[in-house]
């Protein structure tokens, strides 16, 4: 076997493999004498064919089987013997035959990665932690969660609920189908869209108000964005909520069973410290990633750009087809996942290139304080730790994000590191978002 490559570009190679005419012969040669033996010729009892018939017949067909065959082994020879990574699949085309078996091979290689850049990278790394007046905070967004409502004898305020029958119209064509009927609203909460609640302050039951206001430009319904839209508005009930008081009876709904507070609050401030942890370290992951893509430049292969954006592309396509969409009418420009494909792709390769030159060993005792951390936010834990430990693809994914967390304490040790400190709720409502 006889094996060139020539560089086309920064990552693309063209390998040419020739094998010698007279090893295709004899391994054509030895798979016809072993179909002889079974197939079955009219005329002839089977196995009894003259081989030349055989070789007539069949000769054609083997031959490309055993090209196949031999693309098949010596392509992963040849890039063994050349020492190339191809990322991908390669394009692969035969050549003229009349000199022995030649084809060429078309494909990418993984770039070469250098490192010198994460040495003193700037990296704010947040610092928060839980007060007692953040434990209070929960309690009461605790009490929001289990408001109750009572009808008020006024007129309506911000947060109170309104029950309202309305109806609207876009350049005189209305597009709520006649009236909704008994429509409750949360003024504030934002179910509505912008200017709406607003309006329904000030009114009382039995009140009717008429009022415009504009539909978002990027609202979902095309023949409604950004128009103009009058609405007829009238109030059947206005509610006020009433908070719960923080008594025993609340504080065992919450999973203290002897209603005690100082219990409840302990309870409060272990989860809320668990979330703090968490978000910290996302937090400090994304930094470190932000800096990194900037410090360290890599050229990315097309090929593994492509298959990024096509698992980008798979929920909208999943989505698509449970509602029954032609994948087709899907308006899903490449160019609009192309740069955070290119991203996850360009952070994927530095990161194994950093665990490899690192030389950072998995750390199984990481993983299983991962696993157990996890698992806390369940009502039986110990049923969470066991169904990761029960199937190695579940805990490959946990091992995978250990490494990379490993991954990324190396980074930081190498980076230029200040403190930012947050409150815990800048830091977990940052997170949401």
């Amino acid at each position: 076997m006889q094996v060139s490559v020539e560089k086309t570009s920064e990552l693309s190679r063209k390998m040419v493999v020739s094998v010698p005419e007279e090893v295709v012969q004899q391994k054509v040669a030895e798979r016809l004498k072993s179909l002889s033996k079974n197939v079955k010729i009219d005329g002839f009892r089977p196995g009894k064919a003259p081989q030349q018939v055989i070789n007539k017949l069949y000769g054609e067909r083997v031959r490309g089987e055993v090209t196949g065959d031999l693309i098949q082994s010596t392509y992963f020879e040849a890039l063994a013997k050349e020492q190339l990574r191809p990322a991908g699949y390669p394009n692969i085309h035969s050549a003229d035959q009349s000199e022995g078996f030649k084809y060429t091979a078309e494909f990418e290689v993984y770039p070469e990665i250098s490192l010198d850049g994460v040495n003193g990278m700037e990296i704010k790394r947040p610092v928060a932690e839980v007060t007692e007046s953040d434990i209070d905070a929960m309690i009461e967004k605790l009490r929001l969660r289990n408001k109750t409502w009572q009808t008020a004898e006024r007129a309506s305020q911000a947060q109170d609920r309104i029950t309202i029958t309305f109806s609207g119209s876009v350049d005189g064509e209305n597009f709520t189908d006649g009236k909704v009927e008994n429509y409750p609203v949360e003024i504030g909460a934002g179910q509505m869209i912008p200017g709406f609640e607003d309006n329904l302050i000030g009114l009382a039951a039995a009140e009717q108000k008429i009022f415009t206001t504009a539909f978002p430009e990027n609202y979902g319904k095309e023949s409604l964005a950004g128009k103009a839209a009058e609405f007829e508005v009238e109030v059947i009930k206005v509610e006020e909520s009433v908070l719960p008081e923080v008594d025993a009876e609340f504080i065992k709904k919450h999973g203290i069973e002897d209603g005690d507070m100082a219990a409840f609050r302990e309870d409060i401030r272990n989860t809320m410290e668990r979330q703090l942890t968490q978000a910290l370290a996302a937090r400090l992951k994304n930094a470190v990633m932000d800096a990194l893509y900037g410090a360290v430049q890599v050229t990315v292969p097309n090929a593994l750009i492509d298959g990024e954006i096509e698992n980008l592309m798979a929920p909208y396509k999943e989505n698509a087809k449970k509602r029954k969409v032609k994948l087709e009418e899907l308006d899903l420009p490449r160019d609009l996942f192309e740069e955070q494909a290119r991203r996850r792709v360009a952070l994927g390769l530095i990161l194994s290139d950093v665990i490899d030159k690192g030389e950072i060993k998995l750390d199984d005792t990481r993983v299983r304080n991962t696993v157990e951390e996890m698992a806390q936010n369940y009502e039986q834990p110990q049923d969470v730790i066991n169904w990761y430990y029960a199937d190695e693809k579940r805990l490959d994914e946990i091992k995978n994000m250990v490494l990379e967390d490993q991954a990324v304490d190396w980074l930081v040790a190498k980076a230029k590191v200040q403190d930012e400190n947050l409150s815990f709720y800048d830091l977990m409502d940052n997170q949401t978002r």
